[in-house]
């Protein structure tokens, strides 16, 4: 259960963090959310869908794993390394977030996080001096990036919701002894229903900077057959 704490230089002046990447340090989740102003770098990279919020809308996501508690582009062999140029800004900023205290926007840590380091291993929070670090303006960036296009991409799922342009999806996996799994649970992009949009709906998408991403989530989709093969050859 995380432990969240309001960043201070006084209460977290020795605070370290390691920033490796491995199931040791928590990484090993199957998806994560993505902001929709990361869709084309995720989309090189990862299947983006829609998962439910459970409040009736959607979070896209980008999947990196066929079912719970494992990440197929972390190493097999429990190493560390992420086996792709982009990383979501949701993952980037464990094990930071953004929390309010007095009416203002405040960074939050989770000390329960595997990534807290309790000796010398890690990148430091805080100078001895008490002002931040090289590494704490860069997470403080990346939270920054994180909680506008969260902003946005509400705005975004609006839209889709609006224009009926989500469907639910089921994808079928035949492994090699020939029995067969599913994933199933996600939305992705109705392309039928966006190809027949009228063109002035197509034209207020375009001004709302919304086509670009659209059609990204659909690239994204070529990305399941990568997908499934890592996860056969995992499970091989």
């Amino acid at each position: 259960m995380p432990m969240l704490q309001l960043l201070n230089n006084i209460q977290h002046k020795d605070l370290r963090v390691i920033t490796q990447r491995g199931e040791r340090w928590g990484d090993a989740f199957m998806s994560a959310p993505v902001t929709v102003n990361e869709f084309r770098r995720a989309q090189a990279h990862y299947p983006i869908v829609f998962q439910s919020d459970g409040k009736g809308g959607f979070v896209p996501t980008a999947l990196f794993s066929l079912h719970d508690g494992q990440n197929l582009f972390l190493t097999a062999d429990g190493g560390s390394g992420w086996d792709a140029d982009y990383v979501p800004l949701s993952v980037q900023r464990l094990p930071f977030s953004i929390g309010v205290a007095e009416d203002e926007l405040r960074v939050m840590v989770d000390m329960s996080s595997k990534r807290i380091s309790h000796g010398a291993e890690g990148e430091a929070v805080f100078l001895p001096q008490g002002g931040t670090t090289d590494f704490t303006e860069n997470m403080n960036s990346v939270l920054r990036l994180l909680h506008e296009g969260l902003e946005a991409t509400t705005e975004f799922v609006q839209t889709l919701m609006a224009h009926d342009l989500l469907e639910p999806f089921v994808l079928n996996v035949e492994r090699p002894d020939g029995t067969r799994g599913e994933l199933v649970g996600y939305h992705t992009i109705n392309e039928d229903r966006l190809a027949a949009l009228e063109a002035s709906t197509i034209g207020l998408l375009h001004q709302a900077d919304y086509l670009m991403p659209l059609y990204m989530a659909l690239a994204s989709l070529s990305n399941f057959a990568p997908l499934i093969q890592r996860h056969l050859a995992r499970e091989a």
